[in-house]
């Protein structure tokens, strides 16, 4: 809105096709958001985005600025969870985890925080502290019987942690309660389980071209035999 309205409309446009491509093609939506970034970088909607873009392209030290930027910009904490999570891409876990304990923590809401300790987690992870990432996972939203947009990677998260430690069969358990909570598909929790089990997947549609090439085989064994006896 505080743009001119042609200007906005052109940045507006860019950051749709931010949204529409990050997931499947994030070098396009990285691509659009520097367009974005060009046309609009005092806006903090735009920051937000090139960052993001940056982030899902593994550019960590480009998307810390832009989400540093934005919260200046905005004055909210809500970003700080993923901030944490480039420094640990950046390959320092150690300030990921004092991130954690810092006041911002506390200004999140229930899915922010959630972020947060998965963050933690992983950082813990990184540094090769397995036990402590796992205990970083336990809480009452862990606990909780109630299903939230949060809950199947947080479960996926500590039963992950659990098979790293070798816990097999409660590392089974919860990938099964993840797989329960995981109604969009957010994690592989069912993959997970077959692995555990010993259930190998075969693609049908491979199954099907390896049979055609046998039956042409045939025939060509067939025609083989057929000039032979000729």
């Amino acid at each position: 809105m505080s743009l001119p309205k042609t200007l906005a409309e052109d940045v507006s446009r860019n950051l749709v096709m931010v949204a529409r491509l990050i997931d499947e093609d994030p070098e396009q939506a990285y691509a659009y958001s520097r367009i974005a970034l060009r046309l609009a970088s005092r806006v903090a909607a735009v920051r937000e985005a090139a960052g993001f873009a940056a982030y899902a392209t593994q550019k960590y030290s480009e998307a810390l600025a832009e989400f540093r930027a934005a919260k200046r910009m905005t004055g909210s904490v809500e970003l700080w969870p993923v901030m944490a999570d480039c420094e640990r891409g950046l390959g320092r876990p150690e300030r990921a985890l004092a991130m954690a304990g810092e006041p911002e923590v506390q200004k999140l809401d229930k899915a922010g925080q959630v972020e947060m300790r998965l963050v933690a987690a992983g950082a813990r992870r990184d540094m090769g502290q397995l036990d402590a990432a796992i205990v970083t996972l336990q809480s009452s939203e862990l606990a909780s019987n109630a299903v939230h947009p949060w809950t199947a990677r947080l479960r996926y998260a500590y039963a992950d942690a659990l098979l790293a430690a070798g816990r097999e069969d409660e590392a089974r358990e919860w990938f099964g309660k993840a797989l329960e909570a995981d109604k969009d598909g957010s994690t592989d929790a069912s993959d997970r389980l077959a692995e555990m089990d010993g259930v190998e997947f075969v693609d049908a549609l491979d199954e099907d071209e390896d049979g055609d090439e046998n039956n042409e085989d045939d025939g060509d064994d067939e025609d083989k035999g057929r000039t032979s006896e000729a």
